[in-house]
């Protein structure tokens, strides 16, 4: 094998050094207008959008639901499909198909509504409802183009101007609708939910139908996962409650995992950077803030608004009250921030390595080659790598929720620290609560460093 390694390597040198040592070529002769815009590029992937990219066809979209609610208050329903259209666009001797905006109109009730995905738009690659100018505002439009492009050059030759979309060099003045249209990500959390459902209820079913047979194969793995989690974790850590929040906390734990695996499919149904979008990881997040603070023991109060320090730290000046209740709120801003950043930072790195292809082809083939050949390589370490990572991603966020909600339900030391209170009995058993707070105390912060 180590023999063939090399042989292995400089064949897929050569083999992609041509075509990119053309599409170097190419991408010279649009000049740099046309050259590759590696930040656009990489937000693009990672983005939303109203189709999904169909795989190696980057032009073509499976058309998706809109939904939007228009400016007089009326519902309208189509598909995306009929947003965009494709055009084949003459580069450097060559054609490629391109998908490019186009103005959907409805007509209702003797009145034309008109809908587009914005480009040259302060609010770019969302829907907008587009209307017609009157001579006033084409005059102000037009004084500020060209006050935009007595500046300098503009990018796409059109500037941006709020409050109006330009739209095949045309502009009109737009409005944002109320927009709950079937996105990707949205169907990506479709079908996010449906995998998990299938993979626990297909496990549930089994039980149902063998006992307590332990079960092979893919059942069998699935038993793995659930047992590691909820025996190392959520039972060790909460003890009593263990079946009390186990669902929930299982829920995450297998939601976030199915969602980091899908993010690394290149095609359908994969694609979608769920948990490298904040408002995902900021839902979970808040879930397990509700959780933590909806079944908050009475303890778990006292120790925010009268907590145990020095009655000058919380009386007259609530130092301590201040602390503990803004720390309510950066322990769900921790876990939304760490899960989203990771994984946003696994695929920019994987894309960033990708495009490193292209960046290289414009200094020949073999320059082009041998970037290619490492880009390749590492981009398959990586993507290896955030196979790991997604495991981990999903199972500290439901570590930590569970140590969060394990300092915060009641638990049986403090109750009974509570009825013996005075006694030697009751100092043993308060002093156990402490030890046993301070400890989850502990290891959500250690965990928190590592991470």
């Amino acid at each position: 094998m180590s023999k063939r390694l090399p042989i292995f390597v400089i064949l897929l040198a050569v083999f992609f050094a041509v075509p990119l040592q053309g599409f170097a070529e190419d991408s010279g002769s649009h000049g740099e207008e046309e050259g590759l815009d590696v930040k656009e590029i990489i937000f693009e992937h990672l983005g939303d959008g109203y189709g999904w990219e169909v795989p190696f066809m980057h032009a073509y979209r499976i058309p998706l639901p809109v939904i939007v609610k228009a400016e007089d208050g009326k519902w309208f329903c189509f598909s995306s499909g009929s947003l965009t259209k494709i055009e084949e666009q003459e580069h450097g001797g060559k054609t490629h198909a391109v998908s490019v905006p186009v103005i959907k109109t409805i007509e209702r009730d003797g009145k034309s509504y008109s809908f587009v995905i914005a480009h040259i738009s302060s609010h770019k690659d969302k829907l907008v409802q587009v209307f017609s100018l009157d001579a006033e505002q084409e005059a102000e439009v037009q004084k500020q183009v060209a006050e935009a492009k007595a500046q300098g050059p503009v990018k796409g030759g059109w500037p941006v101007v709020d409050g109006y979309v330009c739209v095949d060099g045309i502009y009109y003045r737009e409005y944002r609708p109320l927009d709950i249209s079937i996105t990707k990500n949205v169907a990506a959390l479709f079908i996010s939910t449906a995998i998990v459902l299938i993979i626990v209820m297909s496990l549930v079913r089994y039980y149902r139908r063998r006992g307590l047979k332990a079960p092979r194969k893919g059942m069998g793995f699935m038993e793995l996962l659930v047992s590691f989690v909820y025996e190392g974790t959520i039972k060790a850590t909460l003890g009593e409650n263990a079946k009390k929040f186990a669902p929930y906390l299982l829920t995450c734990f297998f939601f976030i995992l199915i969602m980091n695996l899908l993010g690394l499919i290149v095609i359908f149904p994969g694609g979608a950077n769920l948990t490298g979008n904040i408002a995902v990881t900021l839902v979970l997040a808040v879930m397990t803030f509700i959780v933590t603070n909806v079944f908050g023991s009475k303890h778990y109060w006292k120790e925010i608004f009268w907590p145990d320090v020095p009655i000058w730290l919380k009386c007259p000046l609530p130092i301590m009250q201040f602390i503990e209740i803004f720390g309510m709120f950066t322990k769900p801003a921790a876990l939304c921030v760490r899960l989203f950043a990771n994984m946003m930072g696994g695929h920019m790195i994987v894309i960033t390595l990708t495009l490193l292809i292209f960046i290289f082809a414009a200094f020949g083939a073999a320059v082009a080659g041998a970037t290619t050949v490492v880009s390749i390589l590492f981009s398959l370490f990586m993507l290896a790598l955030d196979v790991l990572v997604s495991f981990i991603q999903a199972y500290v966020f439901t570590t930590l929720s569970t140590i969060f909600i394990g300092m915060a339900v009641e638990n049986h030391e403090h109750k009974h620290a509570e009825e013996h209170a005075g006694t030697e009995e009751g100092a043993e058993a308060a002093e156990a609560a402490s030890k046993e707070h301070e400890l989850l105390a502990r290891e959500a912060a250690t965990i928190d460093m590592k991470q």
